[in-house]
């Protein structure tokens, strides 16, 4: 057929009826924007996107892990240029790609039987603990509890059975790192703009509302890049310099390790930055993991003296005060440092408290939706500071022991598969990356509330499936070596 004689996409312009339409979603969205303000506007703009994508979801649900999975790194920092609770969208996203498996179900079968596992269980228990935290009678907020039981269970709870279900293959643990890969690049790139050129007017409006008090100390910037503050960063950032440097050891494709060792490097460089003392606690933890699960004599040999001399750099040395992050990062090692003596005064005070009260105080008594909900309550005006503490807090000795419990059995698992399961050297170097990186994180959420939060959280529970299925990837690997060696010799 003759190019010029084809119909092109300019030509349907030519008809009155896409005409009218093109001038009816201009009008409307103009007027919109100017009564209603930019969030209407955009709205309106991106209906037809939106509607493309959602047919896409429900003919291919895996889209939507992916969608998951990048959007969860700017879901709480794009709240500074357009406010939304942007959080919700995650939940719909998951929850679409439920109604996606659902209707999928009538012309296919669905394997709902991969999400058959251990640690779906244990999702499962974890999400009952929070329902029946409901009825604690030292709760005192629905609504609270609405919204931190969304980061504290929800999303452990629906993602882990998606991934089980829609992103189970080797192809996928590969586009999970790259995915990741790329967005802590961009992170640390965002951060450094922060550093050198300071915030922009957005972000400046963002201080001003508050976050100066977190994030400006002793007139200095605390890098929070675009996530949701400095600790988020801090630690995600650590958590990336620890998986992608594990994987640069193990990366067989030169350009893949190339392309880890650069995340590694600007992970690391955004954890300094950041100026979060917590946060140096993700590649202490992670390489102590790494020497344990390696089984390797001179590793452990080379690991343990790298970790002497760090711990000898920050404690008994003043190299490098002159920066500003070195000299933050060191105050984390100082057991007099005025920060931390607050944190253990209140967790004397919380520890009295929580004595008789073993289902804590309910779901969302604390941090900031305790401050929003119950505001005049003693849980609401005590700092809980660490992740862990405010499990604690808020559903007691019972509910931290359970939140434990359910993290060590899936790290254990972990590292025995790397130890004992796993053949195949390449899956083994990603299966040891996510368990370096999960006890590196656990480790920090000692100090910061950082393991419930985006896009930590999501990255985990990602983590946390390709663990328990990395026997079956491994078998799968071998076979199809098995069976290209045995092509290879018949021919």
């Amino acid at each position: 057929m003759n190019t010029f004689e084809t119909t092109q996409g300019s030509d349907y312009l030519k008809k009155p009826l896409p005409i009218l339409m093109l001038l009816s979603v201009v009008l409307t969205t103009a007027h919109l924007t100017a009564t209603k303000g930019l969030v209407a506007g955009i709205g309106v703009m991106i209906i037809p996107f939106a509607v493309v994508y959602l047919g896409a979801l429900f003919v291919n649900p895996r889209i939507g892990v992916v969608t998951v999975l990048i959007f969860n790194f700017f879901v709480l920092g794009i709240g500074r240029y357009v406010p939304m609770t942007w959080g919700l969208l995650m939940d719909g996203l998951m929850v679409l790609m439920y109604l996606a498996l659902f209707f999928k179900a009538f012309r296919i079968k669905v394997p709902w039987n991969k999400a058959s596992s251990q640690l779906t269980i244990l999702a499962s228990v974890w999400f009952g603990y929070a329902i029946f935290q409901i009825v604690n009678p030292e709760a005192v907020s629905i609504a609270a509890w609405f919204y931190a039981m969304r980061g504290l269970s929800l999303y452990m709870w629906l993602f882990i059975p998606l991934v089980f279900i829609l992103f189970d293959k080797p192809k996928d643990l590969q586009l999970f790192f790259i995915i990741w890969g790329i967005l802590s690049l961009l992170a640390t790139m965002k951060g450094m703009q922060q550093l050198i050129f300071g915030v922009d007017p957005f972000e400046q409006a963002w201080l001003d509302g508050g976050g100066d008090v977190t994030h400006i100390l002793f007139g200095k910037l605390r890098i929070f890049s675009f996530y949701s503050d400095a600790g988020q960063f801090g630690a995600a950032q650590g958590h990336a310099g620890v998986v992608f440097g594990v994987l640069t050891l193990f990366a067989k494709n030169k350009k893949f390790q190339i392309f880890c060792a650069i995340v590694c490097l600007a992970g690391l460089l955004g954890m300094m930055i950041s100026g979060t003392r917590g946060a140096i606690a993700v590649p202490a933890a992670g390489g102590m993991m790494f020497i344990i699960i390696r089984k390797h004599m001179p590793s452990i040999v080379l690991g343990v003296l790298a970790g002497i001399s760090i711990f000898v750099f920050f404690k008994y040395t003043t190299i490098g005060n002159d920066n500003d992050q070195i000299r933050r990062m060191r105050t984390a090692f100082d057991p007099n440092d005025a920060s931390l003596q607050v944190r253990l005064e209140n967790q004397a005070k919380l520890k009295g408290y929580l004595n008789s009260r073993p289902f804590g105080g309910g779901i969302g008594s604390t941090g900031n939706w305790g401050k929003r909900f119950s505001p005049n309550t003693f849980l609401a005006n005590t700092a809980t500071d660490s992740w862990f503490v405010a499990v604690w807090a808020d559903t007691g000795i019972i509910g931290l022991y359970l939140h434990l419990f359910i993290l060590f059995f899936t790290l254990i698992t972990g590292a025995y598969n790397v130890m004992y399961k796993i053949r195949d050297g390449w899956l083994k170097g990603q299966i040891a990356a996510l368990v370096c990186g999960m006890f590196g994180i656990m480790a920090a959420s000692y100090g910061n509330g950082i393991f419930g939060q985006f896009p930590t959280c999501i990255l985990m529970y990602a983590g946390m499936v390709f663990m328990f299925i990395a026997p079956k990837l491994d078998k799968k690997i071998i076979e199809r070596k098995e069976a290209e060696l045995a092509l290879e010799a018949t021919s």
